[in-house]
């Protein structure tokens, strides 16, 4: 019989590693689909509170049961007096991102029902972290500037509190709609990094809030949700629509990344990109400043030609890219674009530590276990034992 070879995957590029029923993401076709809805159709005609309902119900809600979502997520909004005084005790340096990682591990010592480990307990859990995102994100916003933290109204969406407490000011039905959009786009994106590091996890049977404290730091890195950020101080950097082309070719001599350019799976340009590149045109000329959008499309235009000159290869625009301008022209602090991705994103990884822990489909669920190639030294037979290593000292 002959031996089987383990093949190298580095990145796991390509590797199916489970079944899902919650969203697929047809790179080709560029195709993001949440349990059979487009999500741009998803992003045009409902709301953030009825994707939450879909992605942790699997289906879309009807008019009584969306009141009710809205309702349990206004009674969830609030967090304990205790984390917020943790809050309180933090350098006002420390990354919004680090600080949202570290709050939703002490959720969870507020949580009466940590041990109970049913479906309904894990939904009603999942629907306090959503809520609660928001609330702390904008609690530490505030508290870095001296201000109080503002708690939420109940009168409003999940898109318009967050806006609310982020400034001060009650956002306009403009703003909110918008928001609201972004919220849906990035709601879910099948096994990204952070969606596996939750789903990884949870495979432990970890309880949800281990799973999804892990997800908040692999979304943190540049290379994933990180980026956006990376894409604003680029288009800072620039400065002006006439010096792209130059940057271009210096990015590309120098082998360095173009922020927004290129994505793992996609071989098109990313679907919610054409919904959040009108959005941000419109904010800029909002608030007067319409050269983010506008390097922006040039940027686009050059990298794409750029890359099919000099490398012979066509690259697309991602979710970032326009995201980063967007949400400048609202008024949002650079590094508080991750965490609005994290805002979004924990609907998704709820969905996912459900379907990992909870899944009624064959397979089981198993923890997940990957080999590893060992490429170290190897020592002789005379070198591995206890005497060996005492004759060492």
């Amino acid at each position: 019989m002959e031996e089987c070879t383990p093949t190298l995957n580095t990145g796991l590029r390509g590797v199916i590693v489970a079944s899902t029923k919650i969203s697929q993401v047809d790179g080709k076709a560029g195709k993001l689909i949440y349990r059979g809805y487009l999500a741009k159709d998803l992003a045009e005609k409902t709301t953030f509170e009825e994707v939450i309902f879909l992605l942790l119900k699997e289906r879309l809600p009807d008019r009584a049961e969306l009141d009710e979502i809205r309702a349990e997520l206004g009674r969830a909004r609030q967090v304990a007096p205790e984390t917020v005084a943790a809050l309180r005790t933090q350098p006002r340096d420390a990354r919004p991102m680090d600080i949202l990682q570290a709050a939703v591990s002490l959720l969870a010592t507020h949580d009466p029902d940590i041990d109970t480990y049913t479906r309904e307990a894990s939904v009603a859990r999942g629907i306090r972290l959503i809520a609660r995102f928001p609330t702390i994100l904008c609690a530490w916003a505030r508290l870095r500037q001296g201000l109080e933290p503002l708690a939420p109204l109940p009168e409003l969406s999940h898109a318009a509190n967050f806006l609310y407490m982020l400034t001060g000011s009650r956002p306009d039905e403009e703003l909110i709609r918008f928001f609201d959009a972004c919220l849906v786009l990035h709601a879910e994106h099948s096994f990204n990094a952070s969606t596996f590091t939750a789903r990884q996890v949870a495979s432990t049977q970890a309880h949800m809030y281990a799973a999804v404290s892990a997800a908040v730091g692999s979304l943190s890195g540049p290379l994933h949700g990180g980026a956006n950020e990376r894409v604003m101080q680029m288009l800072l950097e620039i400065g002006t629509a006439d010096k792209v082309e130059a940057y271009v070719e210096r990015m590309l001599a120098e082998g360095r990344l173009i922020y927004g350019l290129g994505h793992a799976v996609y071989q098109v340009d990313d679907p919610r990109a054409h919904i959040l590149a009108p959005m941000s045109r419109t904010m800029g000329e909002r608030i007067g400043q319409t050269q983010w959008y506008e390097i922006s499309r040039r940027l686009e235009t050059a990298g794409k030609a750029a890359f099919k000159k000099r490398k012979g290869i066509d690259i697309f625009v991602n979710v970032d890219f326009y995201s980063a301008s967007l949400y400048y022209a609202m008024g949002i602090p650079i590094d508080y674009f991750t965490p609005i991705f994290a805002v979004s994103r924990v609907a998704g990884w709820v969905a996912h530590i459900l379907e990992e822990q909870f899944a009624e489909a064959a397979p089981k669920p198993q923890l997940y276990r990957p080999a590893a190639r060992y490429v170290g030294e190897y020592c002789g037979p005379d070198e591995c034992t206890l005497d060996a290593i005492d004759k060492r000292r």
